[in-house]
């Protein structure tokens, strides 16, 4: 694990194989940067980061107010969480990535090919969906915000474990209800009201220029598979991997047929 003082907070982060802080391979690029979801951190991307740091450089960091990261309450909207990615990258001194995220995750990933494409050069989508909050989204993304920040993660996160992880997949449920009981929940709080104002990025979209890879679990309820195909029919020249056997983390749920789609899709990117 490192750190870096960035942006007027610490961001705990991990940067393995060729070219990364803990060189482990030799091996070409694309670097692969992974944005977690809410409200996880960056130890959801361990079978990804064990699997493709022997031939790429893998970078995880844990988003504002997650993980290893400083804790900011308030509302943290996406176009922060974006600029911490852009400054790590440069800290990093990493020109272009590949960039990919899950669920809030493929959100913020859409955030940041608003406000820095031309540092993009691969996009991965999982388990997310592009359009901006209604108001009854609204309404419910801040009215459980502040029962984070009265009740604590506990009860949220008992409630909605069967949808994160199919209650099929237990070594992955319990790695998504660890995950959530230690989230901060001033963070995940900031994230939601921030989550609450995002853009609507269905447009953007329809212009994305590098491979896009769309992937969803069969049965995840949060972003169904019309969710996904939508997008994959939005992306000029996208493809769709849909994950059986698993809900909103297939990457946690089923990593072998994840990380079998990822790679395919790591071949179709030019630096």
């Amino acid at each position: 694990m490192a750190t870096a003082h960035l942006n007027g907070i610490t961001i705990g982060y991990d940067d393995e194989g060729p070219g990364g802080e803990n060189p482990a391979a030799e091996g070409p690029p694309p670097p692969l940067l992974l944005i977690h979801g809410h409200p996880f951190d960056r130890t959801m991307w361990t079978p990804q980061r064990t699997a493709f740091s022997a031939t790429h450089r893998v970078i995880t960091p844990d988003l504002r107010g997650y993980g290893e990261t400083d804790v900011v309450p308030g509302t943290t909207p996406f176009a922060t969480f974006a600029a911490d990615i852009l400054a790590l990258l440069d800290h990093l001194g990493v020109t272009r990535c590949a960039l990919g995220g899950l669920s809030m995750g493929g959100q913020i990933a859409m955030e940041c090919l608003r406000l820095f494409p031309e540092r993009i050069s691969g996009l991965l989508l999982a388990d997310t969906f592009p359009a901006a909050e209604t108001d009854g989204g609204k309404a419910w993304r801040n009215a459980m915000a502040d029962r984070l920040l009265a009740e604590g993660m506990k009860p949220y996160a008992d409630e909605v474990l069967d949808k994160m992880a199919a209650p099929y997949n237990p070594r992955a449920a319990a790695h998504v209800h660890r995950m959530m009981l230690a989230a901060p929940p001033e963070g995940a709080a900031a994230a939601l009201r921030g989550r609450a104002e995002r853009p609507d990025y269905r447009a953007l979209l329809t212009g994305v220029t590098v491979p896009a890879l769309i992937v969803v679990g069969r049965d995840d309820t949060y972003t169904p598979v019309s969710d996904a195909e939508a997008m994959r029919d939005a992306i000029p020249g996208a493809e769709l991997c849909v994950v059986e056997s698993a809900a909103h983390l297939p990457n946690l749920e089923q990593p072998e047929v994840f990380n079998a789609a990822v790679r395919t899709w790591l071949t179709r990117i030019n630096t």
